[in-house]
């Protein structure tokens, strides 16, 4: 047995709409991004989902919230679902984020964490979830990083590709997380 995983990032924040790459700076929705949020519960409605895990950064728990509150899902927060942190440079112009990104896959952003640790959080979370969740259909709202781990970890593409990739929003990532994905790992 599977666990069946879709992936969502968390909606347009006030930030986004500014050009600012939040990183573990909370962030808010903007009116839009509300929107969205309340889009994604109706879209997910009827989906089958057993539980929904979302980063413990506020613009996704915002996201989580306003999607999923009082629908009977439940909602649970993981710090390893966390954005890169970019240490001393959170909150940077999204410019300077894109030219500085490939240097960052496995040296950490000064005072922050590098990709490859947030791949590791990552791993370590499905680990955990596949041990727990085997068999259902869960969804993920998180960041950009998690779902290049995502893509790392579950379907086997460099990170060097993927950061470099522009993003382009749609509405959800589907991932098979296989039985035999290992357990366990330590949270941040």
């Amino acid at each position: 047995m599977t666990v069946e995983l879709v992936y969502e990032t968390h909606s347009i924040t006030t930030d986004n709409e500014a050009g600012i790459a939040t990183g573990w700076l909370p962030g808010a929705l903007s009116p839009r991004g509300r929107e969205l949020a309340r889009e994604l519960g109706a879209r997910r409605r009827d989906d089958g989902l057993a539980a929904v895990f979302v980063s413990d950064l506020a613009r996704a728990v915002e996201t989580a919230t306003i999607a999923f509150g009082g629908s009977g899902v439940p909602v649970h927060r993981d710090a390893r679902l966390r954005e890169c942190d970019y240490g001393e440079l959170n909150g940077m112009p999204v410019a300077r984020l894109a030219t500085e990104r490939s240097r960052h896959i496995d040296v950490p952003w000064p005072g922050g964490q590098s990709y490859r640790q947030v791949v590791e959080q990552t791993r370590a979370f499905l680990g955990d979830l596949v041990a727990a969740w085997e068999g259902r259909r869960v969804l993920v709202v998180s960041h950009s990083a998690n779902r290049w781990a995502l893509d790392h970890l579950l379907c086997g593409r460099g990170l060097e590709e993927l950061v470099d990739a522009p993003f382009a929003w749609r509405e959800g990532w589907e991932y098979t997380v296989p039985a035999d994905f290992p357990a366990g790992g330590e949270r941040p």
